[in-house]
């Protein structure tokens, strides 16, 4: 995390440097660390407005930008808190709607740093804490809090009864931490359940779908599942139909790809649970038009990655990172019918043959590049190894710039895809 602090120094970035420094490893699943020093610093945790905690495997930044999206249009003020940060860790956390200002995130880490006193805790245990301290003090009406990994043992896992907990769909990702199975991931997903506290469930397979159901059970906490208690369609010319407690009919997501419907439909869902929410649909109707998630399926159209185009090309733009993802993906690009090129570049720590296995079918050539300033990527020449291991033509890179021009060709789209992190690169470069 630290390799992606850009730009010129600010003290909050000398102060999240350090921060980095405070734990031999960046990611240590445990709760004790960042209770330890929430009590140091108040309980901020206890002080929150109303939170939506949100977990799952895919969807979760999409479903957080539709709930920001929709709630803003119905005049409240958001708190939002997610991870990872695509250009600046200022992205992260966003206060009543506005990025969070530099001299207040270096005030609140100091703080924090201040607080802990050099004792063990990983940079995102930290970080949060800082966070939460900032959604203590600033009001609003609902904090949106993401969790990070898993759920179990994630750092924001520390609410004592959220106003209601999302589970996205979840599949195999992040198997080193969280178990080799869907079963054993969706149980540590599903420990961001609350006794009583109402769960609402995105698609899920039938092994995710049995352990949230039985873990709900034990805490009595209401379910509202995708497919069951709620429902959601794309309609003739592109609406959204959502079926609940009540039905909405509502113009198509501003984000593309079919999955976003399914996202959108979880945030409705989300809002039909929120304790005395009433849902206005010419807000929703709005917030669906305004929803914005950079990195999503974005199409980039300006900039000096989009000059190095052939005539007619187009240069896209996704996170996604894990065998769903990939499917996903390649379930959009179906939709263009013409060649797409691949620039591809992917951390150690997921599959890359799973995630290209989907899209071979529809990629007329990849460039692979290794991610810049990431200890943890594959090198180029191994991520166009397994590419070429599905019959993709492929070749390694030197730099983006070379991969997005030797991925194009004349009037065909350009995707980069493989890691968030290879995404903030992406934008960071395009200016």
């Amino acid at each position: 995390m630290g390799s992606r602090l850009t730009g010129r120094r600010a003290p909050s970035e000398r102060i999240l440097e350090r921060l980095l420094t405070l734990h031999p490893r960046l990611i240590d699943l445990s709760l004790d660390r960042v209770m330890r020093l929430l009590k140091t610093l108040g309980d901020p945790q206890d002080e929150l407005p109303p939170v939506i905690h949100v977990a799952g495997t895919n969807g979760k930044g999409s479903t957080i930008a539709f709930l920001r999206a929709f709630l803003e249009a119905a005049g409240k003020r958001v708190h939002v808190y997610t991870s990872p940060h695509l250009v600046r860790f200022h992205e992260r956390v966003r206060l009543a709607g506005k990025v969070i200002p530099e001299k207040m995130l270096g005030a609140l880490l100091a703080e924090c740093e201040r607080a802990n006193a050099g004792q063990p805790i990983t940079f995102f245990e930290i970080t949060t804490a800082a966070a939460f301290l900032a959604f203590a003090r600033e009001g609003a009406d609902f904090a949106l809090i993401e969790v990070g990994l898993g759920g179990r043992f994630d750092a924001t896992n520390v609410i004592a009864k959220p106003a209601v907990a999302v589970l996205t769909p979840i599949s195999l990702d992040h198997q080193h931490f969280l178990g080799e199975t869907i079963a054993a991931i969706a149980f540590e997903k599903a420990g961001t359940l609350k006794p009583g506290a109402p769960v609402v469930v995105g698609p899920q397979v039938p092994e995710a779908a049995t352990v949230i159901a039985a873990r709900a059970a034990e805490l009595h906490a209401p379910l509202f599942r995708h497919g069951r208690e709620w429902s959601v369609k794309q309609a003739e010319g592109g609406g959204l139909i959502y079926r609940g407690r009540q039905t909405l009919n509502l113009p198509p997501p501003s984000l593309a790809g079919a999955h976003q419907y399914d996202n959108a439909g979880a945030a409705l869902a989300t809002l039909e649970c929120l304790p005395g929410f009433a849902l206005d649909t010419a807000a929703l109707a709005r917030g669906m038009g305004k929803v914005e998630w950079p990195a999503r399926l974005q199409r980039l159209r300006h900039g000096p990655l989009v000059k190095v185009l052939p005539e007619g090309a187009e240069l896209w733009l996704d996170g996604a990172h894990n065998a769903a993802g990939g499917e996903a993906l390649a379930r959009f690009i179906a939709g263009w019918r013409r060649p797409t090129g691949l620039v591809f570049g992917m951390i150690k720590t997921h599959d890359p043959t799973a995630f290209l296995k989907p899209l071979a079918p529809y990629v007329a050539r990849l460039r692979a590049v290794a991610i810049p300033g990431e200890a943890n990527t594959l090198s180029a020449e191994e991520s166009a190894a397994a590419a070429r291991g599905l019959g993709i033509d492929a070749a390694p890179a030197k730099t983006l710039r070379d991969a997005v021009g030797a991925a194009s060709a004349p009037g065909n789209r350009t995707l980069i895809c493989g890691s968030l992190y290879l995404a903030g690169k992406a934008l960071a470069a395009n200016g």
